[in-house]
């Protein structure tokens, strides 16, 4: 872990002008109090008080007062690529004045997740694959126009966005990244970038900024980068399939060589706990109205509760490596929410799945789109929630939920999603005139 004395150097070396202190809301959105490095030592050792009723989730008029304090673990320098000025940013642990953590702080929700399964002997790691579209911006308006007409792992000419792919993970190298993979994607315009697997909170830290980064880079080429679920009709949405593991002792405990695909016990009771509480946290891992629009059947996303090893169309799929790489691939979640609170209900159901020995379903080898509903009852395959509004409901009755999230988050998240949700669906759409106006 880094310490004070090292950051103070490395700011005096570096000539750093500014700090940037990062947060999320409880949606997920990247907030920043930026202060000038001459305050960095004073930040440090007292961190900020700030201002917290204007920001969603975290606090009313009433009680708005709230401390950033900085983890040093986290402290980098940003490159210049993204920032005019030598800058470094640096997350925040959020504080009451009275010295306790904020129950509202996401960060802390994954925190408290990460002890608990550390008390049980593991570690847990995540490894997701994080979709986006470039979209052209003509006039200086956005547009749903991709950059490209370019299809799954492309060259140029047809995939146009390599340079700009390059220059985002050459920014997140230099942020400490260990960048894995990133190539085209299916749809005209949709990209992905992949880095290798680490502990849930380094991995939380790193999606958040890597939507920053993304966006950032994009902009200097005249594109806008959106990782919205579902941006265009017709075509693929964006996922974020969350790759899951859990070690212990530096060992691979879902690895088994003699079990069913070479899979432990304690992988099939946390694939099972997946899969029993995957309506109650779909809420939190697809959180926008949007996000069920990918979730529809004919798009390599999933639909049916079920897993399989080699099957896309399961919710749960297990990629053929083993060894320190056996681990579980959970395909329903998007990059449009928020990483701390996604990963921490994942665990959550896991290790619940674990102290309750579930047992998961049969695995289904054929492709389950295809399968008439009789055969889906015949396989006991359920369905996820079809709308935000139907996940909410069982949100709302999940006591698995409001322990992992604690009340304070547990209750302002339902509150604005279902704001959210009465407000989408009280609106009426072209759709709705072009089909009805003329014939009724």
């Amino acid at each position: 872990m880094t310490s004070k004395e090292e950051i103070l150097k490395i700011a005096s070396e570096k000539g750093l002008e500014y700090i940037r202190l990062q947060l999320t809301d409880i949606l997920g959105t990247p907030k920043n109090i930026v202060v000038p490095a001459r305050r960095l030592e004073e930040v440090l050792d007292d961190g900020i008080a700030f201002d917290a009723s204007s920001i969603i989730g975290y606090a009313t008029i009433e009680e708005s007062d709230l401390i950033a304090n900085p983890d040093y673990s986290s402290f980098s320098i940003m490159p210049d690529e993204i920032e005019k000025r030598p800058t470094a940013r640096i997350n925040c642990d959020i504080y009451m004045p009275n010295g306790k953590r904020f129950p509202g702080d996401p960060k802390y929700v994954l925190e408290r997740m990460v002890k608990k399964a550390a008390d049980m002997g593991y570690e847990f790691n995540t490894g997701p694959e994080c979709e986006f579209f470039l979209f052209k911006i003509l006039d200086g308006q956005i547009t749903t126009i991709p950059n490209d007409n370019g299809g799954y792992f492309d060259l140029s000419p047809l995939d146009l966005a390599e340079n700009v792919r390059e220059d985002i993970c050459s920014t997140l190298e230099k942020l400490g990244f260990q960048v894995y993979t990133s190539h085209h994607e299916c749809a005209s315009g949709q990209h992905e970038i992949n880095f290798h697997y680490a502990d849930a909170l380094i991995t939380a830290d790193r999606v958040v900024t890597l939507r920053y980064v993304a966006k950032v880079i994009a902009l200097k080429y005249n594109l806008h980068a959106t990782f919205m679920p579902k941006p265009i009709f017709g075509v693929n949405g964006t996922g974020m399939h969350t790759h899951q593991s859990l070690f212990a002792n530096g060992k691979n405990i879902f690895h088994d060589p003699d079990g069913l695909h070479e899979l432990s016990e304690t992988a099939m009771h946390y694939m099972g706990g997946l899969l029993k509480y995957s309506k109650e946290i779909a809420a939190i891992l697809n959180s926008k109205v949007n996000s069920y629009k990918r979730l529809v059947p004919g798009y390599e996303a999933p639909t049916y509760i079920a897993w399989s090893t080699e099957n896309r169309s399961a919710l749960i799929r297990i990629p053929a490596k083993r060894g320190n790489a056996t681990r579980v691939e959970l395909r329903n979640p998007d990059p449009a929410g928020n990483p701390y609170l996604q990963f921490a209900l994942m665990l959550a159901a896991g290790l619940k799945g674990i102290e309750d020995r579930v047992e998961p379903p049969e695995p289904v080898y054929k492709d389950i789109y295809s399968l008439s509903q009789r055969e889906r009852e015949l396989y006991k395959i359920d369905t996820l929630p079809a709308n935000l509004g139907h996940a909410l409901s069982y949100m709302e009755k999940s006591e698995l939920v409001l322990e992992t999230l604690g009340p304070h988050i547990f209750e302002n998240y339902l509150y604005i999603q279902t704001k959210e949700w009465n407000e989408y669906r009280t609106q009426v759409t072209k759709w709705e005139i072009d089909k009805y106006l003329s014939v009724i």
